[in-house]
């Protein structure tokens, strides 16, 4: 048996983390001494290790998720989850991809192509004020139809569009985006996209290699003979 001190301890946390994630559902309850102090077993160990592996692989949010169905007897939902985080890596390297094909292939601007913001809301699947939240950021700049005084994206905008799209699934904030653009339009092309593009690539490995460790902690913890599975 441990006290909260001592799994805190084991893991560089606090005490308080470690009640936090209990009373979040993320490790199983733990017994209370007769005076009411909790005790923690070597399953809850395991349990708070399990968590920690699953975070780089699948982010905080899903980490719990997933934890949370495991100790609530879901093992379905919680492979689920596992699938969900593998797909949208999955579908992320295809993107990356995409976007190296795309930027391959791109041609100069045809001016005389020209869209609304609607029609480049439903083209790329978003909201029209993404859109908007995109140009206050300096990342599309629309021009304006004289007559009716709506935005007007030109090819060019619907590159960078793309590109930013593209870039925001990659997790990419805002003003990192900005300033790859930016690079582009002042150099004249996309070679300054080609280093964002490896980090990417780096990322999508790092995140790979930590789902490999995050399944076998699972795997063992899953095996614990207190589950019966």
């Amino acid at each position: 048996m441990s006290r909260p001190i001592d799994l805190a301890r084991q893991y560089g946390l606090s005490t308080q983390a470690v009640r936090n994630y209990e009373e979040a559902g993320i490790l199983p309850p733990a017994d209370r001494t007769p005076s009411g102090y909790r005790t923690y077993t070597p399953l809850h160990a395991k349990a708070l290790g399990t968590f920690l592996a699953l975070i780089p692989a699948h982010g905080y949010q899903a980490a719990t998720a997933i934890m949370r169905a495991v100790n609530g007897g879901e093992v379905d939902r919680a492979l689920a989850l596992v699938d969900d985080s593998h797909d949208q890596l999955r579908k992320d390297r295809q993107t990356l991809v995409a976007v190296r094909n795309a930027l391959e292939d791109l041609t100069p601007p045809d001016e005389s192509d020209a869209e609304t913001i609607g029609a480049l809301a439903h083209q790329l699947r978003v909201r029209p004020a993404t859109l908007r939240k995109w140009e206050q950021a300096g990342l599309v700049r629309p021009g304006r139809d004289p007559k009716t005084g709506y935005r007007v994206y030109s090819a060019a905008d619907v590159r960078d569009a793309e590109l930013t799209h593209q870039l925001r699934r990659g997790g990419y904030l805002l003003n990192q985006i900005a300033g790859v653009l930016d690079q582009v339009r002042a150099a004249g092309g996309v070679e300054p996209l080609q280093a964002v593009l490896d980090d990417w690539r780096d990322q999508h490995i790092r995140r790979g290699r930590a789902m490999l460790a995050a399944a076998a902690e699972l795997g063992a913890y899953l095996g614990h003979a207190s589950f019966n599975f």
